[in-house]
């Protein structure tokens, strides 16, 4: 059960999911706290912290999308109306959209910043600059990109949260479930 069937998510895409929700959720988390510390050393910490876990966010979002190029998606209940048919794509495509920008405007903000401090994912390699100019006002375009891409992307989330919740709690379909575990047997729940 590795791979997606047309009723069913396999744990390939499970995997993945479940990982970049937890690692895009964490690096909201972490991004707010890190700017928001009085201390300068915890601080600066908590950016290479924020600084790694951006890298492998973006390595899992490339894995993802590659994944979910090579398969399919399974598809969705009889019971989804025709407007959420046509949301659904495009609210994931802007998922997987933001969930590379935001760690690219990172990237770009840390390759302009005129502190030119080498970023080193989980302190195992050096990971080269973006080839932009260094600059003030390109670092600050890109704090102020970065910010705002991220709470858009963050509201994004919630919107995917939310929707995930409505399906489960009140149309009592099978939308969130096949996403916990390719062994659910793909028919929707019935009134308890």
């Amino acid at each position: 059960m590795l791979r997606n069937t047309t009723t069913r998510y396999g744990w390939a895409a499970i995997i993945l999911h479940w990982l970049i929700g937890l690692v895009f959720i964490g690096q909201f988390a972490l991004g707010w706290t890190m700017v928001r510390i009085a201390s300068q050393r915890t601080s600066f910490e908590l950016i290479q912290l924020h600084k790694s876990f951006g890298f492998l966010l973006l390595g899992l979002v490339l894995i993802r999308i590659g994944w979910r190029l090579a398969s399919f998606s399974p598809e969705l209940p009889e019971e989804v109306g025709p407007v959420e048919r046509r949301a659904a794509p495009a609210v994931h495509l802007a998922l997987y959209a933001a969930q590379l920008v935001v760690p690219l405007s990172g990237w770009a903000l840390v390759s302009v910043s005129v502190l030119e401090i080498p970023s080193m994912p989980f302190s195992l390699f050096v990971m080269p600059h973006l080839p932009f100019q260094v600059s003030e006002q390109a670092e600050n375009f890109w704090i102020f990109g970065h910010k705002w891409l991220a709470y858009a992307a963050i509201a994004l989330v919630v919107l995917h949260i939310l929707a995930a919740f409505r399906h489960h709690f009140w149309l009592r379909d099978v939308v969130l479930v096949r996403m916990i575990s390719p062994f659910f047997a793909g028919r929707a729940r019935g009134p308890e």
